[in-house]
């Protein structure tokens, strides 16, 4: 028989090596789907995890979809590392977006390119004012945060509707709903011609290191983490819950808005009602695959474009269904979750005691 017995201490080798074996038991269980869909194993391993690198465009593609879950799982990981639950990045990213959006929109042929900066600014804050509203209703209402940043998703892709279905919608737009393309002055500068990545990139590998200094070497950070490991300890220790509560939730949703900003200033190039990606929800996955550490958070990042990427290969090559990206992100989270228990668990072998004698 197993039984789980709790370890003396948590195990370093399995918090490192916990994600490594989630991964292998999602390809192992991916191999089962296909084969249940009638499609070849090799071929939708395939598309999922060579095509994303096989060549130099490729992995700029790849480059473009890790952008935005690196940046918004950096300040996940802020949020989670001080136990403050958001939730709702997705509409941070949104409101971003569209904050971003409304800047580029102002621009004209006579615009010059210190419009940039007030592009991605405007990004910045509107990411933060959204998150703004969590802290102020978890703040002064005891609110929890967990349903009141998801509902807010629901509502800035409203608002965003409204916007390229009304105002702001393209009058030369053959009727779509969707805002004019942003003046060419407006788009984050690329890093490359032929190929879609921009500025944003090193702005992402900028915020890790930048992230990676502020979590592990202020003392601002040292505050959150203890905040959200220890609360009592904190309170004891004269730390303002109350201020880690703010400064998680605004970092949080700056580095959505930024994300939101380079997207539509990048690869999108407009508003649609097509920003929300799901980006900001994938971003959960990326963050705790990640282990809330910048650098863990890069090769998450990756991992999860290569998902987003496979899923729209095998969409247009094996013929199936878009989501399957959704299963594989799931399929993730769950196998991490469970892996995650040997980190505070081992699996013993135990003798069953033997039935007493015959009377």
């Amino acid at each position: 028989m197993l039984k789980l017995e709790a370890r003396p201490q948590a195990s370093k080798f399995w918090g490192i090596a916990s994600p490594l074996l989630a991964l292998a038991i999602t390809v192992i269980i991916g191999i089962g789907i296909f084969l249940l869909m009638g499609k070849d194993p090799v071929k939708g391993l395939t598309v999922f995890f060579w095509e994303p690198i096989k060549s130099a465009y490729a992995l700029s593609e790849l480059a473009v979809k890790a952008t935005p879950l690196l940046l918004i799982a950096l300040g996940l990981a802020v949020c989670y590392r001080a136990n403050v639950w958001n939730i709702g990045a997705e509409g941070q990213f949104v409101v971003g977006a569209i904050a971003a959006g409304g800047v580029a929109l102002l621009a004209d042929k006579s615009t010059g390119p210190w419009i940039i900066p007030l592009v991605v600014l405007a990004g910045v804050l509107g990411g933060m004012l959204w998150a703004a509203l969590v802290a102020l209703l978890r703040d002064r209402f005891n609110a929890n945060e967990i349903l009141v940043s998801l509902m807010l998703v629901y509502v800035a892709e409203l608002v965003l509707a409204y916007l390229v279905y009304g105002p702001w919608k393209d009058p030369n737009g053959y009727n779509f709903p969707q805002t004019k393309t942003f003046e060419k002055v407006t788009q984050i500068p690329r890093l490359m011609d032929g190929s879609r990545v921009n500025v944003g990139l090193l702005i992402a590998l900028f915020g890790v290191a930048g992230m990676w200094i502020y979590m592990f070497r202020t003392y601002i950070g040292f505050q959150l983490q203890v905040g959200g490991l220890a609360p009592h300890a904190a309170k004891y220790a004269g730390f303002s819950s109350r201020r880690a509560l703010w400064t998680a939730l605004l970092v949080s949703g700056g580095m959505a808005g930024l994300a939101g900003a380079i997207e539509v200033a990048g690869p999108i190039g407009q508003l649609t009602p097509y920003v929300p990606a799901g980006y900001g929800f994938a971003a959960i996955i990326v963050a705790f695959v990640g282990r809330l550490h910048p650098v863990g958070i890069v090769f998450s990042a990756v991992l999860m474009s290569m998902f987003y990427i496979g899923g729209e290969l095998a969409q247009s090559r094996l013929g199936l269904p878009k989501s399957l990206t959704g299963v594989f992100q799931g399929l993730l989270l769950f196998t991490l979750l469970a892996c995650d228990t040997l980190i505070a668990y081992r699996i013993r072998r135990t003798v069953a005691a033997k039935a007493g004698g015959a009377k």
